[in-house]
Order: structure tokens, then sequence, then C-alpha cells
């Protein structure tokens, strides 16, 4: 059974940085690809990034690039997300996802994790 599970979120100030992992229980051979959602209240699901198996490609939603970076490490099975410059509006539930080709749609991811609280007090 796989399982992905996030850590890493918790309470910080506006302008304080967090990571999250995403540790994956085995390895998933035909997806391959993961990424990051989060959902606010009362929002819809979002994009935030993907990565390739590689890590050699990356893709951002834009309101994230130049301040979230995502990246992974094969040997231990997890994939990052190294948050800076965090706004107020960061605040949701930030969720790893894992797909068998890049999509920035939630539709297209197979395996989900539980979420982690990521809160951004101005």
């Amino acid at each position: 059974q796989v399982q992905l599970v996030e850590s890493g979120g918790g309470l910080v100030q506006a302008g304080g940085s967090l990571r999250l992992s995403c540790a994956v229980s085995v390895r998933i051979f035909s997806s391959n690809y993961r990424a990051w959602f989060r959902r606010a209240p009362g929002k819809e699901r979002e994009f935030v990034a993907a990565i390739s198996w590689s890590g050699g490609s990356t893709w951002y939603a834009d309101s994230m690039k130049g301040r979230f970076t995502i990246s992974r490490d094969n040997a231990k099975n997890t994939v990052y997300l190294q948050m800076n410059t965090l706004k107020p509006e960061d605040t949701a539930v930030y969720y790893c996802a894992a797909a068998r080709h890049y999509g920035s749609s939630w539709s297209e991811y197979d395996y989900w994790g539980q979420g982690t609280q990521v809160t951004v007090s101005s």
C-alpha cells in the first residue's frame, strides 16, 4: 500500500520560512512525478509546484515562483518544499501527490498524502 506522509507544517510569522517534507512509503514505479498542492479555507485545491523523477524539471504556480523551491531525494523517497518569504495568504493545508506525468490539475494525480497545516500570521 502506497502512503505519502507530509510533515514540517506549523505556525510561522509573515516573512518566515518553512520546509515541508513528503515521504513515500514504497517506490511508485509508474507515478514518478511529485507535486505539492494546497487548499486554503473556503477555496479550491491549488497547484503549488511539481518535479520530475530526476529533479531536472520543475514547475511552479506563478504566485510561488521565486519564493518556493521543490526538490527531491530519490534515495530517501522524499520530496521537499522550501517556502520562503511566507505571506498570510499562504495559509493552507499543503498536500503532496504523485502522478505518472506532469500536470497542474489535482485530477491528474494518483496518490495523495493526508496534508499538513501551514499557518502564516501577520
